[in-house]
């Protein structure tokens, strides 16, 4: 079964958290000095927020996290069906975790990461040790690709 992915950056990740904990019911399922995430059941969805934004706040791109690597495979199949340039990072670390994955570009520009995850990690990225916190350091972006959601302010549907 997959889980919808939504990454947004926060300016004040303690105000983000207090404030999603709410609106969500339940407190994250992890949480960093740079990072928080909710693994949410109903609906399932993996909702993570960071500081790493390179100063932008606001959604950064959305995404499916797979349970199989079968899933992540079925995926892979819609996207080059649909000639989508699919940007394969194999094996990787990214944020708190190592997944296999691949990122997809809609006609907007908006990023689409499809992952399966592999296991947890202790440190960003899986650097060596913990750096300070960086905004400079984007959070699981694909290298050369367009990312982020506009949003108009105020806007309806």
């Amino acid at each position: 079964m997959k889980r919808f992915h939504v990454h947004t950056h926060v300016h004040d990740l303690q105000a983000s958290i207090a404030f999603y904990s709410k609106l969500f019911g339940a407190e994250p399922a992890r949480v960093e000095s740079d990072y928080a995430k909710w693994m949410l059941e109903d609906p399932r969805l993996n909702f993570a927020i960071s500081t790493r934004g390179n100063g932008h706040v606001g959604v950064d791109h959305l995404g499916f996290q797979t349970d199989t690597a079968e899933e992540l495979g079925e995926l892979r199949s819609r996207a080059e069906a649909a000639d989508l340039l699919a940007i394969d990072e194999g094996e990787t670390s990214c944020c708190y975790a190592r997944s296999e994955k691949h990122w997809v570009t809609d006609p907007q520009g908006v990023a689409w990461e499809q992952f399966h995850t592999l296991h947890s990690i202790p440190t960003f990225n899986g650097a060596t040790e913990k750096p300070a916190v960086s905004p400079a350091a984007a959070c699981c972006t694909p290298r050369g690709k367009p990312v982020g959601v506009p949003v108009k302010a105020f806007s309806c549907c």
